[in-house]
């Protein structure tokens, strides 16, 4: 069995969604009471907002590089960074990893491609939002990612880190959250949404809304993580 690790704490609520996870699909996979092993290296969330803020780039992937290789060190086979805004340093950090790490970006592009997604909303922070590390391997596959209009991007942005980071989820948050999905369905004919920051499933639920699937991002990488450790 190889062993993973995770880059965890990015932020909190997640990273126990992702132990959580993997525990139950490893248990559906090896049904005999066992559970799975892997390490969970917790970096501060704070010091990576601070890199994003200052559009610091080069040293969020120095920093996440320096808690990989402490990942490394344990022995772990192959690791995986538990949210969504760090993958936008993801390509720079991937060949310089001393272990491979798994994307949550090609991870749920392969989940909008079996489920035949042409066009996909995309909700999660601003940063994720207004960068192109998702539409650019989405594009490969055909597939058009749409984001919110700004304002409704504001609101994103700021539950997300005022709400659902330090685990509030509310009841009009999630009406607010899914009347956005639902301008997005009618103004640009979006056939899916990724639910592209890791603490959105945790206050969107549902596999699906008024017909639109939601992609849960953090499902998704850590069932593409359990497939690879029984690879």
């Amino acid at each position: 069995m190889k062993k993973l690790g995770i880059i965890g704490g990015l932020g909190p609520e997640s990273t126990i969604e992702y132990y959580r996870t993997i525990i139950e699909l490893y248990r559906q996979r090896q049904p005999d009471g066992t559970y799975p092993y892997f390490i969970i290296n917790s970096i501060d969330l704070t010091k990576g907002l601070n890199f994003m803020q200052m559009e610091d780039l080069p040293g969020m992937a120095d920093y996440l590089l320096s808690e990989i290789a402490v990942l490394a060190r344990t022995g772990v086979d192959f690791g995986l960074i538990s949210a969504n805004t760090p993958h936008i340093v993801f390509d720079q950090i991937a060949p310089k990893s001393p272990i491979p790490l798994i994307s949550i970006v090609e991870a749920t592009c392969a989940a909008a491609k079996v489920q035949k997604m042409k066009s996909v909303g995309l909700l999660g922070t601003r940063f994720t939002m207004q960068a192109t590390f998702y539409s650019k391997v989405f594009a490969r596959e055909g597939i058009d990612v749409v984001v919110p209009d700004l304002p409704d991007q504001d609101y994103v942005h700021e539950k997300y880190f005022s709400e659902l980071v330090p685990g509030r989820f509310l009841p009009e948050t999630r009406v607010g959250l899914l009347a956005i999905v639902d301008k997005l369905k009618t103004k640009n004919g979006i056939n899916g949404v990724i639910l592209a920051g890791t603490e959105l499933p945790l206050i969107l639920t549902e596999e699906m809304h008024h017909g639109v699937p939601l992609l849960n991002t953090t499902k998704i990488h850590c069932q593409a993580a359990v497939d690879a450790m029984f690879a």
